[in-house]
């Protein structure tokens, strides 16, 4: 078949057209084929977007449908990711969210799809513990027309541990900073701040009392300053300073608060760039303390420098820092070496050359042992027996500080009194067995403590009951059925309560069943105990009735003999009266004419009746005196007129000798005496002399008034008598074993002596063989 030329060409034509469209359908194509390959590739970058995103889009249509990305079902722990809002509700696994959660999301994307409100809620699901947040708002009708709403799913469970973290911080920060602006407020001490221009900003409740202003707002607006200026500078100035260098400051300063010099250590402390705080401490009363204690401690190292106890003070480093002076005695330590800070193990060395530390073989291990005292938890006790004798009692206290203080004390003394002690103790206990009395001594308590071997036997009990310490019942419970009377043991126990606890001396007399006779009493003794002397007495009993009865017979010959002297007195005297009156009336003639013969009788018969007078005189004188009969009648006596008048009276028997005599004496001394008894006594004395001594001789009679009364002497230069004729003439009379009397030199020495201690005097006597003789008398 043949096509003609028009066909061809309308073929030509349609085929190009053909192969135009074709061309422009694969352009078209390529084109779409791109364009799908890139909205793939995009698609593909956005799911990876959504699947790395850290929030998940979730459309919620207006029947409840929802569209999600699978993370969805993930998250909430579902195996898939639900069709329905409704379905997102836990079920009974536990996971999804809770009807609660629901409920609130479901009521919230209703709102959002009628009014295209957003809304924003915040769920925490119960079985994972994880947190999510749903910001919901109304779809775009590009993306889901007929009011669907977009809800987006965020989780913060990482963010919500942070966000509750940080509350919590803060919360605590803001409790921490209410609590430290009440602290601040509240300290007693001032406290400020300043601004980077150095003005207060801020002060407490403490630093407006301390200005004396009537608040905060006062002190910084007025700008008052606790401080007073330094040098020129004020404290504003200073704080200044310290923020520029960048560091704290301390300073102690003086300030007036309260109307009183107060010592404040101050501190500033740059706080950034806000500015300075500041606070100041009032060590007023820690400075007074801090020289309180060095008063203290001066005192006291002074008090420890008199002490007998040696007291050293080594510090935590081991060094002597103090030391008085028994210490650097007892081990022979110069006193400078204090300041050297000598160390314990030194202190040890040198008191080794110096044998003030016991003898040990190995040293250095006694001496490390002892460097062990500086960690001890309690004090060390230790006794040193030096070379030499001496003994020491070593105290090693340990410091809370890591100090040592090291006591010595020299125990050589006492260690000397206790074995004198235990000495006297042995010696006391044997002296008290050797005594003929019973002693037993008792302790307050009542119990026996010591005894003698006799307390036992005087008391009839066995020795070993008081080997047990009885008490004091006991005792009696043991020492009634030996009594006499057993009732009288209460008396004794009543002796021994009396010493013991009543402090009183009290004595009594029991008689025992054997027919002995105990006189016991009860002292108190200085320890607090009580002594209990026993004795027997029966042996004194029967000799004090016998001596009873002889004092009887005594009394009855005293008075026999009294009845005697006064019979004698007046039948010497009598006979003697009567003799001397005749002579008398016959020598003045009254009998008739008398011849010088008989005038030489009559005189001679005169001259005996006076002298026997006189020895009758002085015989029943010293019978009285030596019965105690002598009567005695004081009254006052000037001395030296006297004794004037007793050798007054002897004047012509002085002048008849050839003799002189020296009176001494200052006028004013008196004294009471007997004139009679007392005249004789000196009497005697000066005839004595003037017998003893030859012509020419000479006579002192010397008076003096001392401290203790009267002194009278009486001395001759006569022949003087030897010690044993001193003797004989002292006696006088002296009666022989076989009952006679034997006559001694005469009755004037011994009358005299008689008479002078009647009045309460002494009479001595001094001779010497070719001296003289000398009488002294002592009168009170």
């Amino acid at each position: 078949m043949e096509f003609s030329p028009i066909a061809l060409t309308l073929i030509g034509l349609v085929l190009a057209a053909w192969t135009v469209a074709a061309a422009i359908m694969m352009i078209r194509a390529t084109q779409r084929s791109r364009r799908h390959d890139a909205l793939r590739r995009s698609l593909a970058r956005v799911n990876g977007m959504l699947e790395e995103a850290p929030a998940i889009p979730m459309l919620v249509r207006s029947d409840g449908r929802i569209e999600a990305h699978e993370r969805l079902a993930g998250w909430l722990g579902l195996d898939k990711v639900p069709e329905f809002l409704t379905e997102l509700a836990s079920g009974e696994d536990g996971f999804g969210i809770t009807a609660n959660q629901l409920s609130q999301l479901s009521d919230a994307v209703r709102r959002t799809q009628k009014t295209a409100a957003p809304f924003r809620l915040s769920f925490s699901l119960p079985g994972s513990g994880r947190s999510f947040a749903f910001r919901g708002t109304l779809a775009d009708p590009r993306v889901a027309p007929g009011g669907a709403a977009l809800v987006w799913i965020f989780d913060f469970t990482e963010s919500e541990g942070e966000l509750a973290r940080l509350r919590g911080e803060a919360a605590q920060a803001q409790g921490d900073f209410t609590a430290l602006v009440g602290l601040i407020e509240a300290a007693p001490i001032p406290m400020w701040f300043r601004g980077r221009d150095a003005r207060l900003r801020l002060v407490n409740r403490a630093y407006v009392e301390a200005v004396g202003a009537d608040d905060a707002e006062q002190v910084v607006t007025r700008q008052i300053e606790l401080l007073e200026p330094e040098k020129g500078r004020a404290a504003g100035d200073i704080a200044r300073e310290v923020a520029e260098h960048g560091g704290a400051s301390e300073r102690t300063v003086p300030a007036t608060i309260h109307g009183e010099r107060r010592l404040l250590r101050v501190s500033d402390l740059p706080i950034g760039e806000e500015g300075i705080a500041g606070y100041a401490i009032d060590i007023e009363e820690i400075e007074q303390q801090a020289r309180e204690l060095r008063a203290f401690r001066q005192a006291q190292r002074a008090m420890l420098d008199q002490l007998s106890v040696g007291v050293a003070q080594f510090d935590a480093a081991q060094k002597l820092v103090f030391a008085n002076q028994p210490f650097l005695r007892l081990f022979d330590l110069p006193f400078g070496i204090v300041g050297d800070g000598v160390q314990f193990d030194r202190f040890l060395s040198d008191a080794r050359e110096k044998r003030r530390t016991p003898e040990v073989r190995d040293f250095p291990a006694w001496r490390r042992e002892h460097l062990e005292w500086f960690g001890a938890s309690e004090a060390r006790e230790e006794a040193w027996p030096l070379p030499g004798g001496m003994h020491l009692r070593v105290v090693a206290q340990p410091m809370p500080d890591g100090g040592l203080v090291v006591f010595a004390e020299d125990r050589t003394e006492q260690l000397a009194l206790s074995a004198t002690r235990d000495t006297l103790l042995r010696t006391r206990t044997a002296m008290l067995d050797s005594l003929f009395e019973a002693l037993a001594v008792f302790a307050p308590d009542g119990s026996l403590q010591v005894w003698n071997r006799s307390f036992a036997g005087t008391w009839g009990l066995e020795p070993e009951l008081l080997d047990n310490h009885p008490s004091a019942d006991e005792l009696l419970a043991a020492i009634a059925p030996n009594l006499a009377q057993p009732g009288q043991a209460k008396a004794i126990g009543d002796i021994v309560r009396a010493a013991t606890l009543d402090r009183r001396e009290k004595g009594g007399r029991v008689e025992l069943a054997d027919g002995r006779t105990l006189e016991f009493a009860g002292v108190p003794l200085p320890d607090g105990n009580g002594l209990l002397t026993v004795l027997d007495i029966t042996d004194s009993q029967m000799a004090e009735t016998a001596l009873r009865e002889r004092n009887q017979a005594l009394e009855e010959a005293d008075a026999v003999k009294a009845r005697f002297l006064a019979n004698m007195s007046y039948e010497f005297r009598t006979p003697l009266t009567s003799i001397g009156g005749f002579a008398e009336l016959i020598q003045s003639g009254a009998a008739g004419p008398v011849s010088d013969q008989m005038k030489e009788y009559v005189e001679a018969i005169l001259e005996s009746v006076a002298r026997l007078t006189e020895q009758v005189e002085n015989v029943l004188d010293l019978s009285q005196s030596e019965a105690g009969l002598l009567p005695i009648s004081k009254q006052r006596l000037e001395l030296l007129s006297f004794v004037t008048e007793i050798v007054r009276e002897r004047e012509k028997a002085i002048k008849d000798a050839g003799l002189t005599v020296d009176l001494r004496g200052n006028p004013g001394g008196a004294i009471e005496a007997d004139k009679r008894q007392l005249a004789r006594a000196i009497g005697h004395l000066v005839d004595n002399s003037i017998a003893a001594t030859g012509k020419g001789g000479k006579i002192l009679i010397d008076i003096a008034r001392t401290s203790e009364g009267a002194r009278i002497v009486v001395s001759d230069n006569g022949p003087g008598m030897t010690k044993q004729e001193l003797g004989r003439l002292s006696e006088g009379l002296r009666v022989t074993p076989d009952g006679k009397v034997e006559r001694r030199q005469g009755l004037g020495i011994p009358l005299a002596r008689q008479l002078v201690e009647a009045h309460g005097g002494t009479l001595t006597l001094e001779s010497r063989k070719g001296v003289g003789t000398t009488a002294m008398i002592r009168l009170p």
